[in-house]
């Protein structure tokens, strides 16, 4: 005897469907199965008591425009995700790596004698001190022009086009994330470039002029009142910088401002993606620029050794102390090259600044240099600048 053919599906075989013709009988070997939905014109009655009869389900058609992937929403915001937290964390890494491949001269075996004694603490330590301006600018960069493209984006019409990679990053990361790294600006950065943290920050948080008060006489009362503690905070130092003739210095000082007044709000829609295409390349050439001097700043402290015997000449070595044991100090020499110093002639050893650490502009805010940051302007109050030791000086 032959039975009826039946179709497996996820759940386990699935039993054909029911004779048409009430009455009919069904095979003994689909006893105790859900029975499928009778066909059409079918008697309802005819059911056995207790199966449900199972509604026809509608299709599902989905309207996609041909040769154009859709997207899903959420996995568009996991992919940003994803990449931007990959670029902020091994960014930081391939930049320490390339730090002692600079270092090193470019030599493999030097290279491999600051790894083995270069800790990665140590190397951590030593990018942040000196990265931290890049990443703090990187981020307030992103930031900034992520929420003024994301706004204007937000006022095109839905599916035109596609929200810039800045708008998607500025839209996925917390607003104490964003708040944070203005935060670590502010610490950094030289004070002669915080006032650019005015524009940015009105820009990445969208503060127009409008919310400072309803009415116009108020708000215009605040700003001018704000312009001109601004004003009297710097103008010391915007007078000497005129006789002075830094006129960059002036600019910086002077223009952030009364920028901060107009950054916020929407952009046209036909200049979103220009400016969007514009201001990635940018901001890539801007972190590139700046990561050439954090890439070639030392991770080890500059020292000049001298070295030589009791009552006899002697010589200065300048450069940076890898390591000391109780046999040799090794040092890689400024200009090029290892050398194995025995610890016996070692006679003095003085610490010295580097050629970038020396000042270019002769401005003070307020008692701090215009170059240092907040940070730095602090600890010159608790150690102040020490005179320069005449080893340090470089020999014509």
């Amino acid at each position: 005897m032959s039975t009826a053919p039946t179709a497996t599906g996820a759940d386990g075989p699935v039993p054909p469907p029911r004779a048409s013709v009430p009455g009919a009988e069904v095979s003994p070997a689909f006893a105790g199965t859900a029975a499928a939905v009778p066909a059409a014109g079918a008697d309802p009655a005819g059911w056995p008591v207790g199966v449900p009869v199972a509604a026809p389900a509608d299709p599902v058609i989905a309207e996609v425009e041909p040769g154009r992937v859709r997207w899903d929403p959420a996995e568009r915001r996991a992919r940003a995700s994803q990449s931007f937290w990959t670029a902020l964390v091994g960014v930081p890494a391939i930049f320490s790596v390339l730090r002692l491949g600079v270092e090193a001269g470019g030599e493999l075996q030097t290279t491999l004698l600051l790894v083995a004694n270069v800790g990665p603490v140590n190397l951590l330590a030593g990018f942040l001190t000196t990265a931290a301006r890049l990443i703090s600018t990187g981020m307030v960069a992103v930031f900034a022009l992520g929420a003024v493209l994301a706004v204007g984006a937000d006022r095109l019409p839905p599916g035109t086009r596609r929200r810039p990679l800045f708008a998607r990053w500025a839209d996925l990361t917390p607003a104490w994330v964003v708040l944070a790294s203005f935060l670590l600006a502010l610490i950094t950065w030289p004070l002669l470039y915080l006032p650019l943290l005015l524009p940015a920050f009105a820009a990445a948080f969208q503060l127009r002029p409008g919310r400072l008060h309803e009415q116009v006489v108020p708000r215009l009362l605040m700003i001018v009142a704000l312009l001109a503690g601004y004003a009297w905070l710097l103008l010391p130092t915007l007078r000497d910088a005129g006789r002075q003739g830094e006129l960059l210095v002036l600019a910086l000082l002077a223009v952030p401002p009364l920028l901060a007044l107009f950054v916020a709000g929407p952009l046209p829609g036909l200049v979103i993606r220009p400016l969007a295409s514009v201001t990635e390349v940018a901001v890539l050439a801007m972190l590139v620029w700046a990561a050439v001097p954090v890439i070639s700043t030392p991770v080890l402290p500059l020292t000049v050794t001298t070295v030589g015997v009791e009552s006899g000449p002697t010589e200065d070595v300048r450069g940076h102390v890898i390591t000391t044991d109780d046999v040799n100090m090794v040092i890689l020499q400024e200009r090029g090259g290892v050398r194995y110093v025995p610890v016996d002639l070692v006679r003095a050893q003085v610490l010295c600044p580097s050629e970038e650490e020396l000042p270019r502009y002769r401005l003070r805010i307020r008692d701090f240099h215009v170059e240092d940051s907040l940070l730095e302007g602090m600890g010159r109050r608790v150690r102040p600048v020490h005179r320069i030791d005449a080893a340090c000086r470089i020999p014509d």
